[in-house]
């Protein structure tokens, strides 16, 4: 009787596991907080996934992916010559998915006269030639330069396309785009690069204690905000750019069912929702060949 019960205790506890599938997930500052939102929301309605996301870096999500230590690699950068290299010496299929598009934003103190700037006044100045704000017809303070570290994908952005060159040795390194965020609020000289996403509430307006300055270009007479969603849409602010999600070769089951629902309307309802853009017809068509 004794060795019944101990049957039947056993038989229970074995129907109540289940067969958890995890999804580990690495990679962008600038992506972690809208990738715990879908992963939230598809876990709310698949109890047996469990998907488990962590930032640290474009670099480090590309690392793992790379050494076959994350099922996601999460960038807000395409991936490196040497990277891509690497992949191939480790036989791994780098296949790229683009779930969002983010556009980036240069950020000031709420308290500073600047309202804009053009493309090569940002250059100028995170290049260490515009060290004080009265040059650009601010107050006589010394600028204060605040960014992300060199394995963050924003970090490699701003450098190839805004720079065109190397940072001012005087540039703080910020280990998240939280940090460049508060150093902002707290100093009335600084200036800071940041996703969109991170600094606009859920009612679509800028959180308290910063300033997101108007971009031009030299061929602009008009500078343009990416607060305003249409601005992305129509593609007149120029700092706009995909937000990769790299996979070791074509997604299967459940990984290819997450990735299949961050790319559905409902996916991309979160996305915007959030302060990011859904993807364009031309991401689409680039994600089909993937998938």
């Amino acid at each position: 009787m004794k060795q019944f019960w101990i049957f039947i205790v056993l038989c229970c506890l074995g129907c109540q596991k289940r067969n958890i599938k995890t999804i580990v997930v690495r990679g962008s500052d600038t992506e972690v907080n809208l990738v715990l939102m879908l992963a939230e929301s598809y876990m709310s309605t698949h109890p047996d996934v469990s998907i488990a996301v962590t930032g640290g870096g474009s670099g480090t999500g590309i690392a793992a992916l790379i050494n076959k230590k994350t099922d996601i690699a999460n960038s807000s950068r395409a991936f490196k010559p040497i990277e891509i290299k690497l992949a191939k010496e480790r036989n791994v299929d780098v296949t790229p998915i683009i779930f969002a598009v983010d556009a980036l934003s240069f950020i000031v103190n709420e308290s500073s006269v600047i309202d804009s700037l053009s493309l090569t006044q940002a250059q100028e100045i995170y290049t260490g030639k515009i060290t004080n704000w009265s040059i650009i017809g601010g107050k006589d303070q010394e600028i204060s330069l605040y960014g992300r570290q060199s394995n963050s994908g924003t970090y490699s952005f701003i450098q190839e396309h805004i720079l065109k060159g190397d940072y001012s040795l005087h540039m703080k390194q910020m280990n998240g785009t939280s940090q460049i965020i508060e150093n902002i609020k707290n100093d009335v000289a600084g200036i800071g690069y940041v996703g969109i996403g991170y600094i606009i509430n859920e009612g679509g307006q800028v959180i308290d204690g910063i300033k997101v300055l108007k971009i031009y270009t030299d061929n602009q007479h008009k500078a343009i905000t990416p607060v305003n969603s249409d601005n992305i849409h129509n593609g007149t602010y120029p700092i706009v750019r995909p937000l990769y999600q790299y996979l070791d070769g074509k997604p299967t089951d459940e990984l290819k069912n997450f990735i299949v629902y961050e790319l559905s309307a409902e996916g991309q309802k979160i996305i915007s929702k959030n302060g990011y853009f859904p993807i364009t017809e031309a991401n689409k068509t680039i994600n089909n060949k993937c998938l």
